[in-house]
This record gives C-alpha cells, structure tokens and sequence, in this order.
C-alpha cells in the first residue's frame, strides 16, 4: 500500500485514530501471501463491489465450490464465476479492465480477506489483478454455516423503494457487505455486521447504520469524503434471496468518541428471490456486537 488517500486521511484525523491507522496499513500488501491463497482456494463466496455504466455502486455475490478461487500468481486472483443474470454488475464486469473491491468471508470461522484492483473478463470467471491484499480482523462476524440457494426461483424486480418485505428484511439483518469508491474511481467492498436491528430503516428511501470501532483504516468512510455514491448487499439468510441497494451516503459524526453513523439515501434497487446462500441453522452472533438503543439517535447526530 503506497499510502492513505485524502479522504481516508480526514476522516482518521477526525476520530483522532491516525496512529493506530499508521499500524494497520503496514498488514496491506500488493501481493497475494501463500496464507491468503490457501484461504482463498477454500472459500465458496466473493462479494465483488463496483461502478455501473452510470457510476453508481453496486455490490453482488460470486459464489462456486471450493476451488473456484484461485490464485494464479502473485499479482492474479481468478474466480470462476460471473454475477447471475439480472444483476447489476452483470453487463459490467468484463467489459475491459474495471476497477473491482472485494471481499471473500468464510462466516464459519469469522476469517475474511479483502482485495482491491481491476478485473476482466477471463472464459467464464473474472481475472483480478490485486493492487491491495489484507485481511481484517473477526469483530462482528456472526458465525454460521452456508449453503447454496440456486438462482431458479422467480425474476429479479427493480424498484426506487422498499416493500414492506424488504424493510422486515433489512430490520432483522445482521450483516451487509458496502461497496465504495474514491475520487479516481477505485472501489472496495467491506463487510458489516451487528446485532439484528442495528441496521435503521427510517423510510423507504432512507436507511443507517453505526459505524463500529476496527481497524481505524476507514475505507468506507475515506471514500465517502470524496465520494458519496454506495452499494449495498444485503443477504436474506433464510431464504437464499439478495437485495442490492444503490444510493448515496455521509458520515453523521456524534459529540463523543466513535459516535458514527453512515446514513444512506436510496436510489434504485433489486431484488432477487435466489440465487445467494443459505443459513443451516441460527447463527452465532458475535460477542463484539454492541447492544442496539431503543430509539432513533439521529437527533443526536450532526
């Protein structure tokens, strides 16, 4: 990593964390490490985050049996798999060289690999050449054991707001993948996780969430300082279903130390009944999610 970007930069200055960011960019490399491409080679899902024909965000799930990760090289990741028809990034990914974020997570054991650089289309799959390797630690990962959901149960539907359905959806989750880009257009994909109810839907447009204490890297938010479209993925757990969100976002900053929200304004969505990945079992919820407050704190916030 040649270094933090402008907005990564200000917002760590202002969480007053720039020394614990300091330490943590010393675990991102270029490179792929023997250790990552073992992880990789056993995973059976990518969350994969970029821009559309019109920069919008988007974040979409790649999925196949062990195996389906592959690092060909230092430098190279191949995953052979493409987005399922009807997914916004399913026309984009392939068209020459794009700037990709990803994140593999194996949530059995709470371990996750983020990678950011460009992919291309390669026979059926996507080649990534990496640009940042690193991974993160298991804070807020629920534990659980997946299984595949087959993308044969009904069309993918569009709309520029919630369904009832969708927002008893998003107010059980307790995990979501954000795909961001900076000002040159380079993206990432994280993961976030909390008790169910810690991601807010407050209108059928507008939605928040906390932005917990971790590595003090802020990606997400450095990204959002110079650039404020986001994507959002968010997994039904019971079902198999995906419902991947477009909008802008902003960082809400509170009066004490980590007193952050993101909050994020709905544009377009989709939906689609299958074709994700299903919980075998409840989860095991992670012992860092903070408790949820009873009542909206956005008043609070500025």
């Amino acid at each position: 990593m040649t270094g933090y970007h402008p907005g990564e930069l200000e917002v760590q200055h202002r969480a007053a964390l720039t020394d614990q960011a300091a330490f943590s960019a010393g675990a991102v490399r270029q490179e792929i490490p023997d250790v990552a491409a073992d992880f990789l080679a056993a995973q059976t899902l990518l969350v994969v985050g970029a821009a559309d024909e019109r920069l919008d965000m988007w974040c979409s799930l790649l999925t196949g049996p062990p195996g389906f990760l592959r690092a060909r090289d230092g430098h190279t990741l191949d995953a052979a798999a493409l987005p399922r028809p009807g997914d916004p990034l399913a026309g984009v990914l392939g068209r020459g060289s794009t700037p990709l974020g990803a994140v593999a997570i194996e949530p059995a054991t709470r371990r996750r690999m983020r990678i950011n650089g460009t992919a291309v289309r390669h026979g059926d799959g996507l080649r990534i050449r990496t640009a940042q390797v690193f991974a993160n630690c298991p804070k807020y990962i629920q534990k659980r054991t997946l299984s595949p959901v087959p993308a044969d149960r009904g069309p993918v539907v569009g709309a520029d707001r919630l369904t009832e359905e969708q927002v008893n959806l998003l107010g059980r989750a307790d995990t979501f993948f954000v795909a961001t880009a900076d000002s040159t257009g380079d993206a990432d994909a994280n993961h976030r996780g909390g008790a169910p109810g810690f991601l807010r839907v407050h209108s059928p447009t507008l939605l928040s969430w906390p932005d917990y204490v971790g590595n003090a890297m802020f990606n997400t938010l450095g990204n959002l300082r110079l650039n404020p479209r986001a994507g959002l993925l968010v997994p039904d757990w019971e079902t198999g279903g995906l419902l991947q969100l477009t909008g802008t976002a902003r960082t809400l900053w509170g009066d004490g130390p980590g007193d952050r929200r993101v909050e994020f304004a709905l544009d377009r969505l989709v939906a689609a009944p299958s074709g994700g990945l299903r919980s075998e079992g409840a989860p095991h919820y992670s012992r860092f999610n903070p408790p949820i407050a009873p009542t909206d704190p956005r008043g609070a916030l500025r």
